[in-house]
């Protein structure tokens, strides 16, 4: 098999017109180029230079190399230069999963600071409600995922980043014997009619698990996969909601909003990111937007 870096030697010596002189410009012994290019001359199975006078010259064989290895040389500076170019955020490409309700706040923000800071990387955004993006991320399919309640333990070749903790609240209609109150225990709720709010996942694991801690289960009567539907159905008096505090940006009338306790259910928003991944540039500057813009 052919060395690529004896094809380098080679092709100095032959740019210089003596052994001698590439020596010198590779910082090499004379004698040390000399056994490179006759090893070089063993792989190739024959003759690759010919003195003349005090110099070489390239035989045939010689020549062909030496044109490789420019060729070479020219892809090797091409590599190296897109690398250093992904490296530092002025190209690439990343792939970002999230949910719904972290869209406007975490995302939108963050991904306008990423298109400043780095215009020439493309984003590959995906919804992915309802399905868990974690996987995602460990199979390489995706560089970061919005995730809630990752669950226990570290992940080989993940990095989980607590970005906020997201308190639900009651949502009751206007006029509610219960909406006289500022503060509810959560046990207020468990003989209301309820209207569900989370499609299964672990956003409604985390309501069904605080429910179950306060003694009940949810009597649904009424189940939407989004926030603004259930906060209608709750208005049209069908029942009572859990809205954690990133769904309730579009609040609408006929509703009022109660802080819950004892306990309170609270979705933990994760950041999740491949280890590899953040060697690039622009996927570091994204996870510190969506810190920043998951500050109070």
């Amino acid at each position: 098999m052919i060395d690529v870096r004896r094809m380098q030697i080679l092709r100095a010596v032959v740019a210089s017109g003596s052994v001698t002189a590439a020596a010198a410009h590779l910082g090499y012994t004379p004698s040390a180029v000399s056994q490179q290019v006759a090893v070089l001359e063993k792989e190739a199975g024959i003759a690759l230079l010919e003195r003349v006078g005090r110099g070489v010259r390239p035989t045939a064989a010689g020549r062909l190399l030496t044109e490789h290895a420019a060729v070479i040389g020219r892809s090797v500076a091409e590599v190296e230069t897109a690398l250093a170019d992904l490296r530092s955020g002025r190209t690439g490409r990343l792939a970002v999963r999230y949910f719904t309700s972290v869209g406007p706040t975490l995302v939108a923000p963050a991904l306008a600071r990423l298109r400043h800071e780095h215009p020439g990387v493309q984003i590959d955004l995906k919804l992915a409600d309802p399905e868990d993006p974690l996987p995602e991320v460990e199979k390489g399919a995706a560089d970061l995922a919005l995730v809630v309640r990752p669950g226990e333990g570290k992940r080989q070749g993940i990095r989980l980043v607590h970005l906020l903790d997201d308190a639900y609240q009651a949502v009751l209609p206007t006029g509610h014997p219960l909406a006289a109150r500022r503060v509810l225990d959560l046990a207020d709720l468990a003989d209301q009619q309820w209207v569900g709010s989370e499609p299964p996942g672990s956003c409604l694991d985390v309501m069904l698990d605080a429910c179950a801690a306060a003694g009940f289960s949810p009597n649904f009567v009424a189940v939407s996969e989004d926030y603004a539907t259930a906060q209608g159905l709750v208005a049209a008096g069908l029942g009572v909601a859990l809205i954690p505090g990133l769904g309730l940006g579009g609040r609408r009338p006929g509703v009022v909003m109660r802080r819950v306790r004892r306990p309170r259910p609270i979705r933990a928003i994760y950041a999740a990111v491949r280890e590899a991944a953040l060697a690039q540039a622009a996927l570091r500057t994204l996870l510190e937007a969506l810190e920043a813009a998951a500050k109070p």
